[in-house]
């Protein structure tokens, strides 16, 4: 899920990826905002909520994504906007 929140000036904005689960696993996120590198945006787990969340500031634009579980790479699957990539697969999308 992708959540956009206010602008933090400089003409970016608050926007926050979620992904419900469970506690124990290792949850990222890879994207156009970050080079696809997964470690570089570690999702961290919320008791309250159940979801891994991580909130990252981004110029408006869209944005290609996908969550790294455990080390397996998955779409968004609350999020109903797709593209295709070059691995023949499908990547979330984010309009920001």
């Amino acid at each position: 899920m992708v959540c956009v929140g206010n602008s933090t000036g400089k003409n970016l904005k608050k926007v926050t990826f979620t992904h419900a689960g469970k506690p124990g696993h290792s949850v990222e996120i890879a994207g156009t905002f970050n080079d696809w590198t997964p470690d570089k945006t570690p999702m961290i787990f919320n008791g309250k909520t159940g979801a891994y969340s991580c909130t990252l500031e981004l110029a408006p634009g869209i944005y290609e994504y996908k969550f790294i579980i455990d080390g397996e790479w998955v779409v968004d699957d609350s999020n109903p906007n797709f593209a295709s990539n070059d691995f023949g697969t499908l990547n979330s999308i984010a309009q920001i």
